[in-house]
C-alpha cells in the first residue's frame, strides 16, 4: 500500500532558506508559504522557560496560522532557539548585536534548541517533537569576530552563525543532531511525519528508484 506522501500536500510554514534546503533533502514536493505568527523572544533571563518549550510553542504556533490557508494539507511549523546561561537568543538585527552575540559565544558551550510541529489541516490534529543540541565554540578573536560578521552571513541565523557554512569553522565540537543546529531535525521530523502516513522512505520511492542493479539507463 503506499503511503500519503503521494496525494498530501505539504507546506513549509517557514521563510528560512535553510529549512528549504533541508526539507528539499527528504525528495518529498512541497510549497513554502511562511508565517507572520512569531513571539518576539523575552528580553534577559528566561529563568524556568524551557528553550524547547519555546521553541514548541512557535513551531506550532505558526504551523495553525499557515494551516488556516491550507485546507486539506499537511503544514510544518519549525522554530530554533540558541540558550546560553539562561538567555534565548534569536536572530541578530544588526551587526553590533551579531558581535556581542558571538563574543558572548567565543570559548564556550551553549545549547541549539529547534521545535518541529506538524499540523493536519483537514482536521486540526498535530504531531510535535523537540532536539536539543550542545555546541561548543572555540575562542575567538575581535578581529575574527568582525571578520565573519562583515560576511553578512551571521545576520539571519539563531545565534549569529552558520554551522552549514563559514561558521563551521568556528565550531570545533557538537553532541547532538547536526541538522537541528541547522534548523530543522530531519530525523525527527521524518517520524512526525510517518505519523500521518507520509513516509520519506515509501514503497513509492523504490518503485521510482529502480537502484544501480536495474537494467537499462
Amino acid at each position: 500500500m503506499k503511503g500519503t506522501s503521494s496525494h498530501r500536500r505539504l507546506v513549509l510554514a517557514s521563510s528560512s532558506p535553510r529549512r528549504v534546503q533541508l526539507l528539499a533533502m527528504l525528495g518529498l514536493p512541497f510549497v513554502q508559504d511562511p508565517s507572520r505568527a512569531e513571539e518576539p523572544l523575552p528580553a534577559g533571563p528566561v529563568g524556568t522557560l524551557d528553550p524547547e518549550d519555546w521553541a514548541l510553542r512557535q513551531a506550532l504556533r505558526k504551523a495553525k496560522d499557515v494551516a488556516r490557508r491550507h485546507p486539506g494539507a499537511l503544514v510544518i511549523g519549525a522554530d530554533t532557539v540558541v540558550e546560553l546561561d539562561g538567555r534565548l537568543l534569536g536572530k541578530p538585527r544588526d551587526r553590533q548585536e551579531a558581535m556581542a552575540i558571538l563574543g558572548a559565544l567565543a570559548g564556550r558551550e551553549h545549547r541549539v534548541a529547534s521545535g518541529v510541529a506538524v499540523v493536519d489541516a483537514s482536521t486540526g490534529r498535530a504531531a510535535t517533537g523537540t532536539r536539543l543540541t550542545r555546541v561548543w565554540m572555540r575562542p575567538l578573536t575581535r578581529t575574527e569576530i568582525e571578520a565573519y560578521v562583515a560576511t553578512g552571513e551571521p545576520m539571519d541565523k539563531a545565534g549569529a552563525y552558520a554551522i552549514q557554512g563559514l561558521g563551521a569553522t568556528l565550531v570545533p565540537r557538537i553532541e547532538g543532531c547536526y541538522f537541528n543546529v541547522v534548523g530543522l531535525p530531519l530525523p525527527l521530523l521524518a517520524d512526525l511525519l510517518s505519523l500521518f502516513g507520509v513516509r520519506v522512505l515509501g514503497p513509492e520511492r523504490i518503485l521510482a528508484h529502480p537502484g544501480p542493479g536495474a537494467s537499462g539507463r
